[in-house]
């Protein structure tokens, strides 16, 4: 029987929220990364077993390519929430610090209940219910919990969903967050019908050839400094439009920046698709630094060896801005 990761989470809330709800809609953020789409597919998935209630999953923006592969992928609804269609009963948003990080208008919210289920620190406690635990290596290994919590067990499809949610925000479990707890459930999901090296392959071994171009050219741009402890990259749209590239083929970028000898802060940043003036800018902490710190300065937030945040204006601008917190960062 699987062991919960911490076995003093009080989860009722979560269990009378569901209980209570005729019709549920799970979202996660903007520009979803693994931890986000792998809660979503594995929570997907038990609370639809039963059949007895109504259950959809819509995010603002697609799942990326790598996760297709995981079961329900292909179910997920995306844009803004149609006006004509019904309104649920309760709202569960899943890996996601912020409100505004759903990508969904205000009105949305009116009357659904919503439930925030989280490991990030910086989170702004924004559901009427919300479940918040940085104590977790990834909100796959919440819904992990949760599942235990409602008796639901493991299998090939919730397990994978939940390792690929795990595997990509421990970065392959590399992170101080993989504890010896971390392993013990990894090894539970292995049990249940996760297949590491396939899912592997699909996130990591799967990059398009546009991909390996945007690459080149974001490598390209490499600049080293404070002293060569923070290294710096960005892709712009001109960048994209040259490779044929999009923004899912930027994810990792970032980690090159990272794994320089002596650079303690990896900075990347990269244009908004929807935005012309907008920028995302993610950072990479590797020893000392605490980059969730860093970002929450700027507005955002995140964990203390991987954050980020929006900024407006023009590329100078948002590197003038971003260079005056990281070198704060640094040295005081």
């Amino acid at each position: 029987m699987p062991v919960p990761q911490f076995a003093d989470m009080n989860w009722q809330p979560v269990i009378d929220a569901i209980s209570k709800a005729g019709s549920i809609v799970l979202i996660t953020h903007c520009n979803p990364d693994g931890d986000g789409i792998g809660s979503q597919m594995a929570l997907y998935d038990a609370l639809t077993e039963s059949g007895t209630r109504c259950v959809s999953m819509h995010n603002r923006d697609g799942v990326p390519r790598i996760y297709s592969f995981l079961t329900h992928a292909d179910q997920v609804q995306m844009g803004e929430w149609p006006l004509d269609a019904a309104t649920p009963d309760l709202i569960i948003a899943l890996d996601c610090g912020a409100r505004g990080r759903l990508g969904m208008p205000d009105a949305w919210f009116d009357g659904p209940t919503l439930l925030n289920i989280d490991h990030h620190a910086s989170n702004r406690l924004f559901g009427d219910i919300n479940i918040v635990d940085a104590r977790y290596c990834a909100t796959g290994a919440m819904i992990f919990d949760l599942l235990i919590a409602m008796h639901m067990p493991l299998n090939k499809d919730r397990a994978s969903a939940i390792y690929a949610a795990v595997l990509t925000d421990t970065a392959s479990f590399r992170l101080a967050s993989s504890t010896p707890a971390v392993y013990r459930m990894a090894a539970d999901l292995v049990k249940a019908g996760a297949e590491p090296w396939p899912i592997t392959v699909q996130v990591y071994e799967s990059r398009s050839l546009a991909g390996m171009h945007i690459m080149t050219a974001c490598l390209d741009t490499l600049e080293m400094r404070d002293n060569n402890r923070s290294a710096w990259v960005y892709v712009t749209t001109d960048m994209y439009t040259k490779t044929g590239a999009d923004v899912e083929d930027t994810e990792g970028l970032i980690d090159y920046a990272r794994s320089i000898d002596g650079v303690e802060v990896a900075v990347f940043i990269r244009c908004d698709e929807h935005a012309a003036d907008r920028w995302k800018v993610s950072f990479r902490g590797k020893t000392f630094a605490n980059v969730g710190t860093l970002a929450a300065e700027l507005g955002g937030g995140g964990h203390a060896h991987a954050a980020g945040c929006q900024l407006s204006g023009t590329l100078d601008d948002v590197r003038e801005r971003v260079q005056a917190v990281v070198s704060r960062t640094l040295f005081n």
